[in-house]
């Protein structure tokens, strides 16, 4: 039987973000894909216009009937919407014998928000000690940690105010730095950097998604954290770099790029 991965997530009805993301990367990394939806959208690669948010009972019955019968060997969140679902998350997260990566998706590639600032202190004090890793950018590291980020040294600062907060490990994306980006992994006892050089494109939507999803992936096949990051980092370099030019606006990158085998 194939590994098997769960994403909860909101959807993205244009498929470059969010649990369509999440499930192209799990199918592409050879794991058995499932999504628990937490909220809709409206958006493509040009506009963000209209966000339902799920309710939390509803969140927590989908993540329990996958639990009771297919439970994954790793999961993921990303967008959870209000601090309600948040709340409701962190709760089922606590009975998780999985481990759990947590991307803190505060505001969508159009600029919306997803996430109020009630509910990113509720993710701070609640799901991220849960969190075997989370996978903050720059401008979600300086939220979460209050640290202004302007330097390699910065992303050090946030990555250990972050892991106080009870992660066991954070990876801090570089994406959002001046230069070739350079993404640091920090689990309290060794620093990791993932360095690639920059790619001059538009086509950069669904890139924390699909990042997160793949170590995930990598994680459900049994790889230790470094090397499951690794191996994501070079997916997602690989999938921005062939994006496949989709949409007239900021499109998605491509997930049917083949990873290496594990």
């Amino acid at each position: 039987m194939p590994p098997v991965a769960l994403t909860i997530a909101g959807s993205d009805p244009s498929g470059g973000a969010g649990i369509q993301a999440d499930l192209k990367t799990f199918h592409q990394f050879g794991v058995y894909g499932e999504a628990v939806v937490t909220l809709v959208t409206v958006q493509n690669s040009v506009r963000f216009s209209r966000v339902e948010i799920l309710a939390p009972d509803l969140v927590c019955e989908q993540i329990a009937a996958v639990l009771e019968d297919i439970p994954p060997a790793a999961a993921k969140t990303g967008a959870l919407g209000s601090a309600e679902v948040v709340e409701a998350v962190a709760e089922m997260a606590a009975g998780f014998a999985f481990p759990l990566v947590v991307d803190p998706v505060t505001i969508g590639k159009h600029g919306r928000r997803l996430l109020s600032a009630a509910a990113v202190r509720v993710l701070r004090d609640r799901l991220l000690p849960r969190a075997a890793l989370v996978t903050p950018n720059i401008p979600e590291a300086e939220e979460l940690s209050g640290i202004a980020i302007h330097s390699l040294d910065g992303m050090r600062g946030a990555a250990c105010r972050i892991l106080e907060l009870g992660a066991r490990a954070v990876l801090i994306k570089g994406g959002h730095s001046a230069g070739d980006p350079v993404d640091l992994l920090f689990d309290g006892a060794e620093w990791r950097e993932f360095p690639a050089p920059r790619l001059e494109t538009p086509h950069t939507h669904g890139t924390g998604c699909t990042y997160s999803a793949a170590i995930v992936a990598s994680l459900a096949h049994g790889l230790a954290l470094a090397d499951a990051v690794a191996r994501a980092k070079r997916f997602i370099h690989e999938a921005i770099r062939s994006s496949p030019g989709l949409g007239a606006g900021c499109g998605p990158v491509n997930h049917h790029w083949y990873p290496e085998i594990l």
